[in-house]
């Protein structure tokens, strides 16, 4: 007659050491970014006119050939025992769980503006992209924020469309603006 314990423990175990050496799972992420980064640069289309050592694959196949060093250096950190520093935060209480709700209002917000931005323009959406960011952080000033909001919108737009030469979709105030 055998108990469920026998295959237990091995999954136990297994869960241990993987919590213990989480750390490979960003030497993982790092090492899927260096050969992403590698293979596009490799594969890219280079003009046969180009003359020089440095062309445009030159600057991605050093930042591909970091990342996969940065990954097997830190794999081999974390083999050895290695661990990264808990967060020692001044004013976090890191016992607390996360506020959800914070991070899923600033993420309706910036879905908000991504489908605001055409139909509205940048300083629509812009404006409730600054206020939304405000409230969703905790601002409860509802005589200033907006004013705020679309004041800084609206300097956003102008140094990127007219000084930057960043072209930002205007909407209906196009012609006002």
């Amino acid at each position: 007659m055998t108990t469920g314990n026998t295959t237990e423990a091995p999954l136990s175990a297994r869960r241990t050491w993987l919590r213990e050496h989480s750390e490979l799972g960003v030497s993982v992420l790092l090492l899927a970014l260096g050969i992403l980064v590698l293979t596009d640069a490799l594969t890219m289309d280079v003009d046969i006119a180009q003359r020089g050592p440095v062309g445009p694959r030159t600057v991605p196949v050093v930042v591909g050939i970091a990342l996969l060093l940065v990954a097997a250096l830190l794999a081999v950190d974390v083999l050895r025992g290695g661990r990264g520093e808990a967060e020692g935060g001044e004013d976090i209480d890191l016992s607390e769980p996360g506020d959800w709700r914070t991070v899923l209002l600033l993420a309706g917000v910036f879905l908000g503006n991504a489908v605001l931005i055409d139909p509205l323009g940048f300083p629509i959406s812009g404006a409730l992209l600054f206020w939304g960011s405000a409230y969703a952080l905790g601002s409860r000033h509802y005589d200033r924020d907006p004013l705020i909001a679309a004041g800084l919108s609206l300097a956003t737009y102008f140094v990127f469309n007219n000084l930057l030469g960043v072209p930002l979709p205007g909407g209906p105030l196009m012609e006002v603006l």
